[in-house]
């Protein structure tokens, strides 16, 4: 009698993995429909309104997914791809999610077929792995020496985002600030730390046509004490310090049990000839600019306004390092240590601007600054944010292509090159795999099918006659024109994509796809509330009949 209750309990685990999976594909769809509006130069923007009662308007795909509250674990999953995207090349961050919502999309009728999600995985990633090499083949190298093709290309990547209607502004600003960081590791490899050395200064007022990259440094703070402490040094000698110059309080409650009088005014001048000890050994090197993390007390304010020497205090460790790049100084822990050579000469000017209500000080007109400061101008703070968003992705596309100087195609062209190619050799595939390796050949189409829609074109019309050009194999850089709508040249029209961003965006998306689908059963290790007054719950048995009236996923 054992054997048909092994069969059931075998076709129950087999429904219950079906519901799970087809709630992880219905959640992965809810996500990419959300942001696939976005996607393309006449995109739709988004209003989110976050936790704070703030308002942010954006198309950025990977700003809307993060305001998004979301209980699934796989629309969840589906959100961090957007974030990972983000951080490792900065741009495509819509693509990854509506190509990896099509992935799974396509992968339900096999589910529903009983195909195991392994045998579909195994077809996907040879899928993948044929489009990284058909993204190889297409690829077409620059020179990153000459401005006009790579401002084209970062043009082109930002031509989607709100600020495309500025023209080159923003692309220039990105070019200067990433090429003015970089810094050389032979052997023809160049290394970009935007997150470290690019500091975006957002100041709301002005026109949006004053933002510039400065040719060093600047940073919300004053000189200790305006007013007998200079604001403008020409060619200034600056000392960075991780130390403070005041004098240490206890570690712990210290007593100090004094007698007579005098032991106080000793204990005071003990103070005194600490700070000044400091202070002589730091005026030593004839500084005009002295800068510390920490606090510095009135007495070396004191001296230090003596001696014409300008001094900032409580900066942040970061804009301290950036300092230190931008004029060749070394941040010194204790001043006994300084040396000469711990000196920044490289900056050409210090000044305290005001700008609105507050106080900036500059470190600009540097010799060879390896950190730099943009300074972002505009009429609210709203635009300032959005336009600091496309700048980030704008760095991003810059650092990508002085890392990996290789183009492709954009417009969707580089998509229906690799769902063309992919076509064709699924002919060549045996056995079950070459079902859904044609299926993930057809969901690569989703790019230009979304851009197409995004037009307001005849989506039908359009599709068919680009996969009647890419079929023939007639030209790989046929795609749609994101503004017009029409099938157009990308080269003439000079839209590209960063290389790197494309293999990114392929990888995670398939990567991503396939992990979801491998996942057949949700646990929550969640505990559920109990009543007030009930005792501890009792823990129960589930019998196969059960099973039947179980639901796994809320509806």
């Amino acid at each position: 009698m054992q054997a048909p209750v092994l069969v059931l309990s075998d076709s129950l685990k087999r429904e219950s993995g079906r519901k799970v999976h087809h709630g992880n594909i219905q959640a992965s769809k809810a996500v990419a429909d959300i942001i696939r509006t976005t996607l393309g130069p006449r995109s739709m923007l988004k209003m989110l309104l976050d936790a704070g009662g703030g308002i942010v308007v954006t198309n950025d795909g990977n700003a809307i997914l993060r305001e998004l509250d979301v209980a699934h674990p796989a629309a969840k999953s589906m959100i961090e791809l957007s974030r990972t995207q983000d951080e490792e090349v900065g741009d495509g961050t819509t693509s990854v999610i509506v190509l990896a919502g099509e992935m799974l999309h396509v992968a339900e009728a096999f589910i529903e077929k009983n195909y195991h999600p392994t045998v579909i995985c195994r077809a996907y990633i040879k899928a993948l792995e044929d489009s990284i090499a058909v993204l190889d083949k297409i690829a077409m190298s620059i020179d990153i020496n000459d401005r006009s093709s790579v401002l084209g290309l970062v043009k082109s990547c930002i031509g989607t985002k709100f600020t495309s209607q500025f023209g080159d502004l923003i692309a220039d600003l990105a070019i200067d600030a990433t090429t003015t960081v970089g810094v050389d590791l032979g052997q023809g490899l160049r290394e970009v730390d935007i997150k470290k050395y690019i500091k975006i200064e957002k100041v709301p007022g002005g026109q949006f046509e004053d933002s510039e990259v400065l040719k060093g440094v600047m940073f919300n703070k004053d000189v200790v004490a305006p007013g007998k402490m200079k604001r403008k040094i020409v060619n200034p000698r600056i000392i960075l310090l991780d130390c403070p110059l005041e004098y240490k309080k206890g570690e712990n409650q210290t007593n100090a049990e004094l007698v007579r009088e005098e032991d106080w005014e000793v204990l005071l001048k003990l103070e005194e000839e600490y700070i000044e000890n400091i202070c002589v050994q730091i005026l030593k090197f004839k500084p005009d600019l002295v800068i510390t993390e920490k606090g510095l007390s009135d007495l070396a304010c004191h001296y230090f306004s003596k001696a014409g020497v300008s001094a900032i205090r409580r900066l942040r460790k970061t804009d301290n390092n950036r300092i230190a790049k931008a004029c060749g100084a070394v941040i010194v822990n204790r001043p006994d240590e300084l040396q000469e050579s711990d000196i920044g000469t490289g900056a050409g000017l210090f000044e305290v601007k005001k700008i609105g209500d507050d106080f900036f000080s500059f470190i600009v007109e540097c010799k060879e600054p390896k950190a730099c400061t943009v300074l972002l101008r505009g009429p609210s703070k709203d635009f300032i944010n959005e336009v600091e968003r496309n700048l980030q992705d704008a760095m991003s596309v810059a650092r990508n292509i002085i890392k990996n100087p290789k183009l492709v195609p954009g417009g969707g062209a580089t998509e229906l090159t690799v769902s063309a190619t992919l076509k064709q050799k699924s002919a060549t595939i045996e056995g079950i795999e070459k079902w859904p390796y044609e299926a993930a050949a057809i969901a690569f189409e989703a790019i230009p099918r979304t851009l197409a829609q995004n037009c307001g074109v005849n989506v039908i019309r359009t599709m068919t006659a680009l996969q009647g050009k890419h079929a023939n194999g007639e030209n790989a850089w046929t795609g749609i024109d994101g503004n017009s709508g029409l099938i157009a040249d990308m080269k003439e029209c000079k839209i590209w994509d960063s290389y790197n961003v494309k293999a990114q965006t392929f990888k995670t998306a398939i990567e991503a796809a396939c992990m979801l689908l491998r996942i057949d059963d949700i646990v929550s290790g969640i505990k559920k509330k109990q009543a007030p007054g009930s005792g501890p719950s009792k823990p129960t048995i589930e019998t196969e009949g059960d099973a039947d009236n179980e639901q796994i996923l809320p509806d």
